[in-house]
């Protein structure tokens, strides 16, 4: 299930420098970033087989709803301290972007279409 993982951010009177290395459960194969979203639409909508990433709020703030089949859970990101890692199976919608949004997407893959799954599981029942 996915979780999240505080960067170690480090301030002076320059300003911010937040290092990612050696923070991620992966190594880093990927970068994208996902931003100017028009109002009422979602990101995502997918799992991965293999592909492990971890999703930061540059900017603004979003919302990850994750499902993989056992459980479901909702992440609310507003910062870039943090990152939500998402691991296979975990079946992902992004929504309720504010309108300054910006994501940054870390893949552990280069993009494959074999590697999603589009369908999301059936809702966990209690």
């Amino acid at each position: 299930m996915a979780y999240l993982v505080n960067f170690n951010t480090l301030r002076d009177k320059r300003g911010e420098l937040t290092p990612i290395d050696g923070v991620l459960p992966f190594e880093i194969k990927r970068l994208y970033y996902i931003g100017n979203i028009t109002e009422g639409h979602d990101r995502g909508g997918h799992s991965h087989v293999i592909t492990v990433e971890a999703i930061v709020c540059m900017a603004g703030s979003f919302t990850v709803y994750i499902n993989n089949g056992r459980e479901i859970k909702e992440f609310f990101l507003d910062t870039r301290s943090k990152c939500l890692i998402i691991e296979p199976y975990d079946w992902h919608k992004i929504h309720s972007f504010s309108p300054d949004a910006l994501l940054m997407g870390i893949s552990s893959t280069s993009y494959d279409h074999s590697d999603y799954i589009h369908e999301e599981p059936p809702i966990p029942q209690p």
